[in-house]
């Protein structure tokens, strides 16, 4: 389902390359796949009949296919049937950089653009392993406990994939970057760092009593940042085949 290509970095082209502060670019797949992995919500736009729009969804990714999901009745996925340009993008915010002027306050950030040309997955089989793939992608090993899926819950569900064409990953990760001759003034400077993390599960109140959290969860141990556990979750995926 999926397509690998042998080469460490994606074209630059004028599209994808950053124009401004372009040290802080880069280009290769693995820093690339880094931010797209760490992820779950994503924000894919496109255009129709003019007017741009800007959805936001959950994505995965195997090989150098990334593939969201969603109603068969949304406008978006409608208009991807056909095959159109998208522009996909995902960024985590890091820290909160103050400095002690406002033009040099900022944010610590890491970011990703992909490119490519978006179309439907119709194939029955296509289908039905990316339908596993977005509950496996995340929860390794869960697709075994649950119910198969109803005829009428496929038929619901539209499933786009996209071949990354083009891709560039933009980041900060660095300290103030205030001006020498502000150093003396007395006001506070410095980085506020900012996590997401696994908080306590809610179980539902329908669980049959005795039955607990099962073991392939165990990844999403309380504390710990959701990055690190979707990096894992990402890894584990790929090591049983997607």
């Amino acid at each position: 389902m999926s397509v690998e290509t042998p080469e460490k970095s994606y074209p630059v082209t004028p599209r994808n390359r950053v124009k401004r502060l372009h040290e802080r670019g880069a280009y290769d797949r693995e820093a690339v796949h880094a931010v797209l992995d760490s992820a779950l919500l994503c924000h894919v736009a496109y255009v129709i009949d003019g007017q741009p729009f800007c959805t936001p969804t959950m994505h995965w990714r195997e090989g150098d296919w990334l593939y969201w999901h969603g109603s068969s009745a949304s406008r978006m996925l409608r208009h991807l049937k056909a095959g159109t340009p998208v522009c996909l993008t995902v960024s985590h915010l890091d820290g909160l950089v103050l400095a002690r002027s406002g033009f040099h306050h900022s944010a610590n950030y890491r970011s990703v653009m992909c490119f490519g040309k978006a179309r439907v997955v119709d194939d029955p089989e296509e289908k039905r392993k990316a339908l596993k793939g977005v509950v496996e992608r995340f929860y390794p090993g869960r697709t075994a406990q649950l119910r198969p899926d109803q005829p009428q819950e496929v038929k619901a569900t539209m499933v786009i994939g996209m071949p990354i064409a083009e891709a560039s990953v933009k980041l900060r990760a660095a300290q103030v970057g205030d001006d020498e001759e502000d150093f003396a003034l007395p006001v506070w400077a410095g980085v506020i760092p900012v996590t997401t993390v696994i908080g306590k599960p809610e179980t539902s109140p329908h669980v049959p009593s005795g039955v607990s959290i099962p073991e392939h969860l165990a990844l999403y141990d309380e504390g710990r940042p959701l990055d690190d556990v979707l990096i894992e979750a990402q890894a584990l995926y790929e090591r049983h085949g997607g």
